[in-house]
Order: C-alpha cells, then structure tokens, then sequence
C-alpha cells in the first residue's frame, strides 16, 4: 500500500516539497522573532530612540508592551500588557 499511494502522490511532489519549505521558513522566522537576544536587543534600541527624541513616551510604551509580550513567549510565559489583551474599541 505504501508504495501504491507514493506513486499516486509522486505528482504533488513538488507541492509537498514546497510545503516543506514553507514550513521550514516558517518555524525560522518564528524562532528568531521569539529569540530572547534579539527582543533585549530590539528593547536596548528603543531605549535609545527615547533618549535621542526620535520617539515619544507613548510610541516607546506601545513598542516596549509588544516586545515585552514576545519575551514573554519566548520565555514560556503568558502575555501581560495591553498587546496582549488584543486591539481597542
């Protein structure tokens, strides 16, 4: 049966193949947007912008809530800030 139902399938090879690859792309991105290092690093930058006047205290709070959710996660935690608790009415 399992050689049958490869012949039948050898023709979406190379869908399934790019599935794969989509999957594998896929789980990278999220490992690295997840990754502890890159969320301080990214936190240490707006630091930065704060105390150079490129933003305001209200984009710096929006930004350091959403950073702090993705450290969070990445840290086997729940979320806590307002990013968390999904968009505004």
């Amino acid at each position: 049966m399992g050689l049958l139902k490869e012949v039948l399938l050898l023709p979406a090879a190379p869908v399934r193949g790019t599935a794969w690859v989509l999957r594998q792309v896929v789980a990278e991105a999220e490992r690295q947007y997840y990754d502890p290092q890159v969320v301080q690093k990214e936190l240490r930058e707006l630091a930065r912008q704060l105390d150079d006047g490129e933003i305001d205290e209200a984009e710096f709070d929006r930004r350091e809530d959403e950073l702090l959710d993705r450290l969070a996660v990445a840290r086997g935690a729940a979320p806590q800030g307002p990013a968390a608790q999904g968009p505004r009415p």
